[in-house]
């Protein structure tokens, strides 16, 4: 096992990220109206949901964006409210860098679709994180202006902030690391699709290195990301992912990072959980030094402490390495509740 630390990038301040509106992050209140349930400090905190998103169709559907609640209340709220919405994020925060975090992943794209505005959030929340807590931020987005907005807002005296992410189809975010002397998450999205091999990740994650040495990025500021893919779309993508990070590891070496979104693996399956924990368990043996991770549930000590020989976790692999076709016998275990 590479004894090298696991580099945590703390995943949870992103506006796609949802509660289920009856889960135990929704409040509903007596007068009918609804709040998201935080801790900070120790103590129990309420902030309150617009009535609009109440009404919209995301609600409806069970579902809202918790991130998104907190940015709007705090830029658009008023009194309390206002208030509250800072306190949230950063909450979130500092939740995160007390987990072990080691950098902040910030996403604000679907906060708004204007382009000046998002730019503008994302100065705006860097400078509210950045007063809580010491450890940088990764700044991610889609759009370059957005990038360019958060990395010139990041502190530097916590150390190099991240670009997430830079791949061959975005030609301006390669530049844009150099530019602001960056870290990067170096993602193998090709120019025009998605990799599904092993063979197809290597060739798009060499490309990119290239570029990036070209500018004189270090080693150590690449964050290699093959992609995770669901293994309930595609029995052979959690293998793929895991073959290309043994082979970027024999290519590019040890001073270089390599990364992923561990928990895209498990979407659409029974007991994420497990499958995260294997998956990232797996992925670190063939080389994998880092995660885009919530650190309160992936961090080196719940890998380290996972059993092995358990039969939960040999039906985790089995379904990872694609031993268990259409993932039957594990499907299987979780509808007996022996997972």
């Amino acid at each position: 096992m590479d004894a090298k630390p696991f580099i945590i990038i703390g995943e949870k301040i992103h506006c796609t990220r949802v509660f289920k509106t009856d889960g135990n992050r929704v409040r509903k209140n007596p007068d009918g109206s609804f709040s998201l349930v935080y801790t900070r400090a120790g103590e129990t905190r309420l902030l309150p949901v617009p009535a609009d998103i109440v009404a919209g169709r995301e609600w409806a559907a069970g579902k809202v964006k918790h991130c998104s609640v907190a940015i709007r209340q705090a830029l658009r709220g008023a009194g309390e409210a206002q208030a509250l919405g800072v306190d949230y994020l950063q909450a979130l925060a500092e939740e995160q860098e007390a987990q072990g975090a080691h950098y902040l992943d910030v996403n604000v794209d679907e906060y708004t679709a204007d382009t000046a505005e998002r730019a503008e959030v994302m100065r705006w929340i860097a400078e509210i994180l950045q007063q809580v807590v010491r450890i940088p931020l990764s700044i991610d987005s889609s759009q370059t202006e957005t990038l360019r907005a958060g990395l010139a807002a990041c502190d530097r005296a916590r150390g190099r902030p991240m670009l997430n992410s830079a791949s061959l189809e975005r030609a301006m975010a390669i530049e844009l690391t150099a530019e602001y002397d960056a870290d990067v998450i170096a993602s193998a999205a090709g120019e025009r699709t998605m990799p599904r091999t092993m063979e197809e990740r290597m060739a798009n994650l060499q490309a990119l290195v290239a570029r990036l040495k070209a500018l004189g990025r270090p080693d150590e500021s690449i964050f290699l990301d093959p992609l995770v893919f669901p293994v309930a779309t595609d029995g052979r993508n959690s293998l793929s992912f895991i073959e290309a990070v043994a082979a970027a590891r024999r290519t590019f070496g040890p001073a270089m990072h390599i990364t992923g979104g561990f928990s895209n693996v498990s979407f659409g399956l029974p007991n994420r959980k497990l499958i995260n924990e294997v998956f990232t368990w797996l992925s670190r043996e063939a080389g994998a030094d880092s995660g885009i991770v919530d650190p309160g549930q992936i961090n080196a000590q719940v890998l380290d402490a996972l059993d092995t020989q358990s039969e939960a976790f040999q039906l985790a692999r089995a379904l990872l390495m694609n031993e268990d076709e259409f993932g039957a016998e594990y499907i299987a275990a979780a509808r007996e509740g022996r997972i």
